[in-house]
């Protein structure tokens, strides 16, 4: 399945489709974006634009999702950014905390005032 992300003002996503891979595909099987935009276009009687999108984020580096915006110089769909002191992994185009998040199996949640992970204590694991 492909899928396809219409972009509006800003070039935020507002909406995901999911086209079948047989519409993309070309004459001698190659997959053409351009035929997927042709497509959704003419179905919808537009002239939008599309990208297409990479549901394990094997092109446009992250899979598309509403709110997110197309970066056309990075080529890549990018989430709205989660706290004011994180910032872009350039090669991943994720957003990333200025401190690492422990990796000791637990659950965290960013405290953006005091600039670090806090603990996520809940009532079922205060009775363990």
């Amino acid at each position: 399945m492909a899928h396809f992300a219409k972009l509006g003002k800003g070039n935020i996503v507002e909406q995901v489709v999911v086209l079948n891979n047989n519409i993309i595909t070309d004459a001698n099987g190659q997959e053409q974006e351009q035929l997927g935009v042709d497509f959704l276009n003419n179905m919808y009687g537009t002239n939008d634009v599309w990208k297409q999108a990479s549901y394990n984020g094997s092109f446009r580096k992250n899979f598309a999702s509403i709110g997110f915006k197309y970066d056309q110089g990075r080529d890549a769909f990018i989430e709205p950014k989660p706290f004011n002191s994180w910032n872009l992994n350039e090669t991943t185009c994720r957003w990333e905390a200025p401190v690492a998040k422990p990796d000791d199996g637990q659950y965290y949640r960013w405290n953006e005032e005091n600039q670090q992970w806090e603990l996520v204590v809940n009532e079922w694991s205060k009775s363990k």
